[in-house]
């Protein structure tokens, strides 16, 4: 499985790159803060919400240390959406939050 650390995703946004960030953590940890631009569909019902994603896209995965955003990265591939587990999550994240 493809994978990014959390300095070479903020390095993307920095330079202005179109990425496409999907926050798996659930509603209430998103209180802590998530990367500007991410969109937010809990891994708990990433499945019902599949219709909602589009496969010509690239998506870059987060969740708080890395293990949830690997399981949703493999749910997508098998699915057979292009993925990027964030490696180290929202704790390896020291880029803006919003």
């Amino acid at each position: 499985m493809k994978e990014l650390t959390a300095k070479e995703v903020e390095r993307l946004l920095q330079e202005g790159k179109k990425i496409n960030i999907i926050d798996v953590r659930e509603t209430e940890e998103m209180a802590e803060g998530k990367i500007p631009g991410a969109v937010n569909i809990p891994l708990s019902i990433l499945e019902f919400r599949l219709h909602e994603l589009d496969q010509t896209k690239e998506y870059i995965l987060v969740c708080r240390s890395g293990g949830r955003s690997g399981l949703a990265a493999e749910l997508l591939a098998s699915r057979g959406f292009r993925v990027i587990n964030m490696r180290g999550g929202m704790q390896a994240w020291e880029g803006e939050v919003e």
